[in-house]
């Protein structure tokens, strides 16, 4: 299973993949997907008062939350799994011009 999540994925695979995400939430469940709006679910909830943009139902909206958690547990698990010993390799062709650049060691 590692060998499949080490090797790229073909852009036509991928590409949907990613890009039909956002459309199948808001056509599915009607739910607004984004990073950023999390931002605002976070000061509802940590610093609540007066302020009419924050005064919402945030605990509808909770999921979005876990769907940043788990962004962030998915990046630290893939760091610590997926993780390449030894230097990176590069194209002998991309190694020339970085050492053109002053860049030589590419561990």
């Amino acid at each position: 299973m590692t060998i499949l999540l080490n090797q790229p994925w073909p852009w036509y695979v991928a590409g949907p993949l990613i890009g039909l995400t956002v459309p199948a939430l808001l056509i599915l469940g009607n739910k607004h997907f984004g990073i950023s709006s999390n931002l605002r679910h976070v000061c509802a909830i940590c610093f609540p008062s007066n302020i009419s943009y924050f005064k919402y139902d945030y605990k509808r909206e909770l999921w979005n939350l876990f769907f940043v958690g788990g962004i962030l547990l998915g990046g630290i698990l893939s760091a610590w799994l997926l993780m390449e010993p030894g230097p990176v390799k590069v194209n002998p062709a991309f190694a020339e011009e970085l050492a053109g650049y002053g860049i030589t060691d590419f561990s």
